[in-house]
């Protein structure tokens, strides 16, 4: 064998194993390769890591909420049954979810339902005692930024804008 064929034949291997790494990645950041009634609280955690936020409620379910960063389109939730067992996990940063946001809503709603926003896209304007919570979401065909603002002292919503970016994004 030729020594330019044996390096190009180690490059494509390395290539291989190297792609191979990034998927297996990719999977385990959306959760992909969880079974739902099969898999349990602790392989959600094995596989996601810790979540950002996470609450109990009343009838021993669990949700946990997974954002997945400032250049991300994607916030997942992920439901545990009060069985134990992974009932269901969905990005919740689409229009459908958002869309449940609306006016008057409290503040702990809005994360039940979206989970928490970057926190360097948030940002409170004291003249207008108002606080604003931004994420970055895939609209149709566009990348778009969802604003929630609240009333700084009520703590509820008082409107919602999305902006579409205008910009290509270098990603």
């Amino acid at each position: 064998m030729s020594e330019p064929y044996r390096k190009t034949g180690n490059m494509k291997c390395w290539i291989a194993i190297l792609a191979a790494f990034v998927l297996s990645a990719c999977a385990s950041y959306s959760g992909s390769g969880l079974k739902p009634e099969q898999d349990g609280l602790e392989d959600v955690l094995r596989t996601m890591g810790k979540p950002a936020m996470q609450w109990r409620d009343t009838d021993g379910s669990i949700q946990l909420s997974y954002p997945r960063g400032p250049s991300s389109t994607e916030s997942f939730m992920v439901r545990i049954g009060k069985n134990g067992k992974l009932q269901s996990i969905r990005n919740v940063l689409v229009p459908e979810t958002i869309a449940l946001i609306k006016p008057g809503m409290a503040q702990n709603e809005v994360l039940r339902i979206l989970g928490p926003s970057e926190p360097t896209f948030t940002i409170y304007f004291k003249a207008r005692d108002e606080l604003v919570w931004d994420w970055r979401y895939q609209a149709e065909q566009d990348l778009a930024h969802f604003l929630v603002l609240f009333d700084g002292t009520k703590g509820t919503v008082r409107c919602t804008m999305i902006l579409v970016d205008m910009l290509p994004t270098p990603f």
